[in-house]
């Protein structure tokens, strides 16, 4: 039966040989970070977009704290303080370039941002605090805009063309009705299923990594994408809500079909930063991101219960009731390519940069 996993997108395969798939359950992210010491003559400036956002500011820190020297984007003037205060100690804050206000449908403005940059992160075009009702089909054309927009400006103006680029797993897990199989990286999210069903979160990431893809290519950028699934951070329960919400938007259909995973903010930041760093060794592509799918009405419960959004997934299913949902499921992730990936930085201690 039709995956849904069409080739309409033509992503430049990675150097490296590409990892036999594995398909069984998701495999542990896990990496080892090592402290290094670079002298201001070897560092190399990173660019990170709205660097306020709950992702890209885990990201701002974990680069800092690895010697990066690093330009912060935010997109109004009240929010350069903001930045500021997530980097608490005295010798990251000198890793701090500057924070720039940017906003994202202007070019001209991107491209001063990005000057001089070996790298773009960029993980949104804007930061969505109202949840569901705030993330329109309005949002997810801004997002795509503001996709194009950045890559425009790196292919223009970064000293080194390339844009680690933050979609989602949403990109890639709705294929549409009678679709079924294993998902992985070649699998994207059908648009008209979509809209036809209001996942404007899903709308916005699917077409906004794919103008990425297609501008890359036009001016030759190399970009990477990093998928990652629902965000969790068990240190502040609440921190992940503004994508959470949207993110669930279908949740339960979701879980029903398989299709619901979740992952550490922490390690999908690390992902990114080790995706950058693996580039140079032929890293490439898309890399599906996640570590937990959710399969269990107690796991489904518990996830509520952490989100305070009870019922919303479960919808009162009982006990009784589950062996029947589990008949449903369609789908099988896959994240084989970023685990190998991330278990390779794991055996190379050195810093590279």
């Amino acid at each position: 039966m039709d995956r849904g996993c069409r080739g309409e997108i033509v992503i430049p395969e990675a150097e490296a040989p590409l990892f036999t798939p594995f398909r069984q359950k998701p495999c542990a992210l896990t990496a080892t970070w090592f402290s290094c010491t670079l002298s201001t003559s070897e560092r190399k400036l990173i660019c990170v977009t709205s660097a306020n956002s709950f992702l890209a500011s885990l990201i701002l820190k974990q680069l800092l704290a690895r010697g990066y020297l690093v330009r912060a984007t935010v997109q109004n003037q009240v929010e350069v303080e903001e930045v500021r205060e997530q980097i608490k100690e005295e010798e990251m804050m000198r890793g701090l370039e500057s924070v720039v206000v940017v906003k994202m449908g202007d070019l001209q403005s991107l491209c001063e941002a990005f000057r001089g940059c070996h790298a773009v992160f960029h993980t949104s075009s804007f930061i969505d605090p109202a949840g569901v009702s705030g993330y329109s089909d309005r949002m997810a054309f801004l997002e795509t805009e503001g996709a194009k927009n950045v890559i425009e400006a790196c292919g223009r103006a970064a000293y080194v063309k390339r844009c680690i680029f933050t979609s989602s797993l949403l990109a890639s897990i709705w294929l549409g009705d009678g679709a079924q199989g294993p998902v992985d990286e070649s699998c994207w999210s059908n648009e008209e299923f979509c809209r036809e069903n209001k996942l404007w979160l899903a709308l916005g990431k699917t077409t906004a990594e794919k103008v990425a893809w297609r501008k890359s290519k036009e001016l030759k950028v190399n970009l990477v994408a990093v998928c990652p699934g629902l965000l969790m951070d068990p240190t502040f329960p609440n921190a992940h809500m503004e994508t959470s919400v949207p993110y669930l938007k279908g949740g339960s259909i979701m879980w029903q079909q398989g299709i619901l995973a979740t992952i550490d903010a922490q390690k999908v930041a690390e992902a990114h930063i080790h995706v950058y760093e693996a580039m140079d060794n032929g890293a490439g592509g898309r890399y599906l991101c996640f570590e937990r799918v959710i399969r269990r009405l107690d796991e489904v419960i518990d996830l509520e219960d952490k989100l305070k959004m009870h019922g919303s997934l479960s919808r009162g299913r009982n006990e009784e009731s589950q062996e029947d949902d589990n008949d449903e499921t369609r789908f099988t992730l896959t994240n084989s390519k970023l685990t190998e990936l991330m278990s390779r930085a794991a055996q190379r201690p050195s810093c590279k940069q």
